[in-house]
């Protein structure tokens, strides 16, 4: 469904929660309006949801909100980011890719861009932790998924040996660049290609006089350390929550528009996730073992 010709899209089971399906490039002018359109049009969720972005920081309604906190490089330049704003273990990381022999470089998404990425893809089907949800695709669907914002993205592509080993699709909301689909063949990770993608995406934002560049949310976990090594502030913006119906009002009222799951302590999430990790980790190389055996040769 499409409100005030920007797509909205509802998650969530007990409670259904609306939000822009492109909130990393949309923002909200007159929430007024566009929650008094969604009622009038008999929205099916119990809560709207939405943020300020990067150039509006200061909360300036007076909904109900909670700091978002993001992950956000602010951009100068490639060196001053290099030498001043990374740590020395990602400095090190950067270089060591160069040193394997990586090279990275804006690519065009054509056919052979394409059939790397479904090698990669296709790696593994447990990536950090957790069933990867692009396992599996083909060359078509991979194509698809990637043109979608085409018109507004940079491609990004590491090399190792004329092999595509990782890429980024690098989203420009003209505040920011948003590196979606950040992705590495797992083999090839002792060449540090994260980091090299990372070096290049901030070369991009210098080239286009992109101040920030916004990678994801702010984590306490391995991914969280990564930002942080590679010159990841926290920056708290506001995110909105406005009820529609009665249900959304008392959910909000009692605090559990997050879920139950949002409410335990990080320490307790993060162990969650680390045996959720060790769970599908260990299914996974069964999987592998019984895979080996099946094609050994009887004796």
């Amino acid at each position: 469904m499409r409100i005030d010709n920007k797509e909205i899209v509802i998650s969530g089971r007990m409670v259904k929660t609306a939000s822009l399906k492109d909130e990393w490039y949309d923002s909200i002018e007159d929430p007024e309006g566009f929650t008094r359109e969604m009622k009038d049009r008999n929205v099916k969720a119990d809560i709207f949801t939405f943020w300020q972005r990067l150039n509006d920081t200061q909360p300036r309604y007076d909904y109900y909100s909670e700091e978002d906190p993001a992950a956000v490089i602010p951009v100068k330049s490639y060196e001053h980011w290099l030498n001043h704003q990374i740590d020395r273990s990602a400095r090190k990381a950067v270089r060591k890719a160069e040193k394997s022999g990586v090279f990275v470089k804006v690519v065009e998404l054509d056919d052979r861009f394409v059939e790397g990425v479904v090698s990669i893809f296709n790696e593994t089907p447990i990536r950090q932790g957790r069933p990867y949800r692009h396992y599996g695709m083909n060359a078509d669907a991979v194509k698809r998924e990637l043109t979608k914002d085409k018109h507004r993205s940079d491609f990004i592509g590491a090399y190792h040996d004329e092999e595509l080993i990782g890429f980024i699709q690098l989203g420009n909301t003209g505040i920011s660049a948003i590196p979606f689909g950040m992705v590495s063949k797992i083999a090839h990770r002792d060449k540090a290609p994260q980091n090299a993608l990372l070096a290049k995406a901030i070369e991009v934002c210098e080239k286009k006089g992109i101040p920030y560049l916004l990678y994801g949310k702010w984590l306490s976990d391995s991914l969280g350390d990564f930002k942080r090594h590679n010159g990841c502030v926290k920056m708290d913006l506001s995110r909105y929550y406005i009820p529609l119906n009665l249900k959304g009002a008392v959910v909000l009222r009692l605090q559990l528009h997050h879920g139950l799951a949002e409410r335990l302590p990080i320490p307790v999430k993060n162990h969650l996730k680390a045996l959720r990790k060790k769970l599908y980790t260990g299914m996974q190389n069964k999987k592998k073992q019984e895979r080996t055996e099946e094609s050994s040769p009887a004796v």
